[in-house]
């Protein structure tokens, strides 16, 4: 913690005399430095949302730790930064969902839902009792106005968008989103473009092993969050690396390796089934 805030940063409720609330921006700083990294586009057939996600143990088993969370069959929610309270956030827009659907009748749209976790979570910087949450979160869902993306800072702005990142890698994802033609790709093109993108920003001597949990809200899924399939996980890690053998053979090096640690930690099956790589084996 940094001098500048000093006497302007023990309360959410003060600010600095140059309209500064510190609190708030160490919040987005716990995000920034949380270790994951969330990527999300708006395609032509719906939403497609990936997170790297960092396994800190060997005793951690694959597939124990969740980013994206579902709240309602056409709506999911993953979280950069502090996971438990990710967590309360999930919670609370699971509620509202809920209780939309029992009032009116049907599913509640994906931009009034934003707005009431957006409004959530701007209560925790409103009062000095509270702190904020120490989580951004990606919203992504399909409703009657077609695919939705939205995201919320810690600050509860909320913004929708074409395609989002947060977390450790957000600048280098948006540098790599901006480049992409999203409204005329298809979901199923978007997890591959996503999964190219978190293996091109992980560092491996930083970060280490590492596992990619993606999802999508299409047509051909009925509108309804879908995690991908497993014959398509092989046709997105094919890609994957095919794509990253472009590159020249240093960096090859090193993505080849994170390919290899998401094959090994992204499929219960595969994993039961394959025996560990040489090269995995030496890099452990």
């Amino acid at each position: 913690m940094t001098t500048v805030g000093t006497g302007y940063d023990r309360s959410v409720t003060t600010f600095s005399p140059d309209g500064r609330v510190f609190q708030i921006e160490y919040a987005a700083k716990a995000v920034d430095n949380s270790g994951t990294t969330v990527v999300a586009i708006r395609c032509k057939d719906g939403v497609a949302m990936g997170v790297e996600i960092l396994i800190t143990s060997n005793m951690l088993l694959p597939n124990s730790i969740e980013r994206i969370h579902s709240v309602h069959r056409h709506c999911r929610m993953a979280f950069a930064g502090l996971a438990a309270d990710g967590r309360q956030i999930v919670a609370k827009a699971k509620a509202e969902a809920i209780d939309y659907e029992s009032a009116y009748g049907e599913p509640i749209p994906v931009k009034e839902l934003a707005e009431r976790v957006a409004s959530y979570v701007h209560l925790s910087t409103l009062y000095s009792w509270l702190r904020p949450f120490g989580c951004g979160v990606i919203l992504g869902g399909y409703d009657r106005d077609g695919p939705q993306l939205y995201m919320i800072e810690p600050s509860g702005v909320s913004y929708r968008c074409f395609g989002a990142a947060m977390g450790n890698g957000r600048q280098a994802a948006k540098t790599e989103i901006v480049k992409l033609k999203l409204s005329e790709m298809t979901c199923q093109q978007g997890v591959i473009e996503i999964s190219k993108i978190i293996h091109g920003i992980h560092d491996d001597a930083m970060d280490g092993v590492f596992e990619v949990e993606v999802c999508w809200i299409r047509d051909e899924s009925n509108h309804q969050h879908e995690e991908e399939p497993d014959y398509l996980q092989e046709k997105t890690m094919e890609a994957t690396k095919a794509a990253l053998e472009e590159m020249d053979a240093d960096s090859f090096d090193r993505f080849h390796y994170n390919f290899l640690q998401h094959h090994v930690y992204s499929s219960k099956k595969r994993m039961q089934n394959s025996q560990p790589s040489p090269r995995n084996t030496a890099k452990s």
